[in-house]
């Protein structure tokens, strides 16, 4: 692990990143993680003082809840309250990759996530470090790592610069993240709403829900 001051910075590809990582999300800590889209801030679901602090650090409105990104289909049928069918028929077709399929979660987590407190957005990324990192810490609640408002960050460099006050436990350089942002449907209404178009057309979500 190298430290380029605040924060610390391990490389993807470091034996020890794993390790690095779930320790400081163990301690409810934020932490930046490359993913298949940009880079993303990242706290475990169980750890309230985790999200308040992605809140605080991205000086994000409470009123945006956190996404939460997952690493196998158990992780996402245990947070959701209830799995509507065209959750899994989209799933089923677009994970792992950028797909965030919203749905209804328990009030209790819910409040912690943000936002209007009965939903949340769920994905499996396409991305080998993520999808370990979920495995092995949980669930992780997630945002772009960016100030409010500002451009989402592409290198672990970026990350470094925007949240230089120790805000971060620890960035996982994985070089650069620019791809398109998630296509997030909301299906807890029906038919399932377009949230988002991103990175997959909404006319493929359409056609695989016919």
């Amino acid at each position: 692990m190298t430290s380029t001051g605040a924060p610390p910075v391990v490389d993807v590809a470091d034996p020890t990143a794993i390790d690095a990582a779930a320790a400081e999300l163990e301690k409810g800590r934020v932490i930046a993680i490359p993913t298949d889209t940009v880079y993303g801030l990242a706290a475990r679901i169980d750890r309230p003082e985790g999200m308040a602090a992605v809140f605080a650090a991205k000086e994000r409105p409470p009123g945006l809840a956190l996404p939460v990104l997952v690493g196998r289909w158990r992780q996402a049928r245990e947070i959701a309250s209830s799995w509507p069918r065209s959750a899994s028929v989209i799933a089923a077709r677009f994970w792992p990759g950028a797909l965030t399929v919203v749905v209804p979660v328990d009030p209790e987590l819910g409040a912690h996530l943000g936002g209007n407190g009965t939903s949340v957005g769920l994905r499996n990324p396409r991305h080998k470090f993520v999808q370990a990192l979920a495995r092995r810490a949980g669930p992780l609640s997630t945002t772009s790592a960016n100030i409010h408002g500002a451009q989402p960050c592409t290198t672990a460099a970026q990350v470094c610069s925007a949240f230089p006050g120790g805000q971060i436990g620890l960035v996982v350089d994985g070089g650069t993240c620019d791809g398109r942002p998630s296509t997030v449907v909301d299906c807890t209404v029906s038919p399932p709403a377009c949230v988002r178009e991103g990175a997959i057309p909404w006319s493929w979500i359409e056609a695989s829900l016919r």
